[in-house]
C-alpha cells in the first residue's frame, strides 16, 4: 500500500504567527468588502423575487432585454449573463413585484415570458427554469438558515466537551467560526450568490472542518498519555499532526478531486455550492493545524487543569512555548 508522508517531522505550530497575520488579512480585506460594497448577495430564495433563466437564439443587446421588462413595468431587474452569450438569468426583486408573488407567485413570470415573446419573436426565447418566492418565506429561509448554523456548532461544542474535555471543545468551535468568518470574506470578495445550495456547503464545511480537528485532537490525547518528560503540549500537538498527515492528506485530495469535477463538469446552478467547497478544504486544513492547536495551547495557558496526572503535567509543560524541554524548577523540587 502506497503511504506518503510516513513518519515526518515537520514543526507546525511554531509557524501559528504566521498563519495568524494571513488569516486575520483575509477577513479583514472581506470585512472592508463588506464597508464598500455592502452586504451578501442572497438569492431570491432569501429576499423573496422571481428568477428566470433563459435562453436566446442569438446573442441579445442587453440593454434591448432591459429596456423591453421596463416596458412591461418590469422595473429595477438585474440581468447577469449565465454561462454562454445566449443565456441570461433575470432576477425581478422590486418590493411591488415582490408583494405580488406573494399572493401569486406565477404572475410576474408570465409578464417577463409575454414581453420577451413580443420583443424577440416566439420561439426565439426559451425559458429554462423559474423560480419564485413571497418575501415571507424568503424571510423565513434565512432566518432557518442562521439558526441551522449556530445549531451545528452549539452541537459541536457539547460532542468535543463530553468526548474530550471543554478545553478541546472550546478550541474546535473557536476554530470553527474562523472557518466561517474566513468562507464568508470569500463568498463575498469573489460575489458569489448565497443560496439554499450554498448554506447547504456551509453546513457541509462545519462538518468536515470539526471531523479534521477531532482526528487531529483525538491523536493528541493518546500521545498526551505516552509523553517524554518535560514534552511541551506544542511538541505533542506536532507530532500528532504528522500521524495524521498521510489520512488528512488522502482525504482532502479526494474530497478536491470531487469538488473540482463539479466545480468544471457540472452546470451554473451548482457551480456556487462546488466554489465554497473547494475553498472550505483549504480551510478546513489550515484551521486544524494552524487555528486549532494554538488555541488549545492558549486555553491551556489560560485554565490549566488541577490534575497531577501526566496529561496535566504535559499540558502545563506545552504552556511554556520558548521550547525549553527541561522540567521546571518545581518539578525538579517535587522529584527530590
Amino acid at each position: 500500500m502506497l503511504r506518503i508522508f510516513h513518519n515526518t517531522k515537520y514543526e507546525f505550530v511554531k509557524h501559528w504567527r504566521i498563519a495568524a497575520g494571513i488569516t486575520v488579512a483575509f477577513i479583514v480585506a472581506g470585512l472592508v468588502t463588506f464597508g464598500i460594497t455592502g452586504g451578501v448577495n442572497y438569492s431570491i430564495e432569501f429576499t423573496g423575487g422571481t428568477l428566470m433563466q433563459v435562453q436566446f437564439k442569438q446573442a441579445p443587446d442587453v440593454a434591448v432585454v432591459r429596456s423591453t421588462l421596463d416596458k412591461a413595468g418590469i422595473t429595477g431587474s438585474e440581468i447577469q449573463q449565465f454561462g454562454s452569450a445566449t443565456e441570461y438569468t433575470i432576477r425581478a426583486r422590486d418590493e411591488k413585484q415582490v408583494e405580488e408573488q406573494a399572493a401569486g407567485a406565477e404572475g410576474i413570470s408570465k409578464k417577463i415570458a409575454s414581453a420577451l415573446d413580443q420583443q424577440f419573436g416566439a420561439g426565439n426565447v426559451t425559458f429554462v427554469r423559474t423560480e419564485a418566492v413571497g418575501p415571507k418565506v424568503g424571510s423565513e429561509l434565512r432566518s432557518g438558515a442562521l439558526t441551522a448554523m449556530l445549531l451545528a456548532s452549539l452541537i459541536t461544542l457539547g460532542y468535543l466537551a463530553f468526548r474530550f474535555d471543554w478545553r478541546f471543545g472550546a478550541a474546535a468551535v473557536l476554530s470553527t467560526a474562523h472557518d466561517i468568518l474566513v468562507t464568508f470574506a470569500f463568498i463575498k470578495m469573489f460575489d458569489i450568490e448565497v443560496s439554499l445550495t450554498v448554506v447547504a456547503a456551509i453546513l457541509t464545511l462545519l462538518g468536515y472542518s470539526a471531523n479534521d480537528t477531532i482526528i487531529i485532537f483525538d491523536r493528541v490525547r493518546e500521545d498526551l498519555k505516552k509523553r517524554a518528560k518535560g514534552e511541551s503540549l506544542s511538541a505533542v500537538l506536532d507530532r500528532a499532526i504528522n500521524e495524521t498527515l498521510p489520512r488528512s492528506v488522502m482525504t482532502h485530495a479526494t474530497t478536491l478531486a470531487s469538488t473540482l469535477a463539479l466545480l468544471v463538469i457540472a452546470g451554473e446552478v451548482i457551480r456556487p455550492f462546488a466554489w465554497v467547497m473547494a475553498f472550505g478544504v483549504f480551510v478546513a486544513t489550515f484551521s486544524s493545524i494552524y487555528v486549532a492547536g494554538p488555541l488549545l495551547i492558549w486555553i491551556e495557558s489560560k485554565y490549566p487543569r488541577t490534575t497531577s496526572d501526566s496529561t496535566s503535567r504535559a499540558v502545563n509543560a506545552g504552556n511554556d512555548n520558548s521550547g525549553d524541554t527541561r522540567p521546571r524548577k518545581s518539578e525538579r523540587l517535587a522529584t527530590r
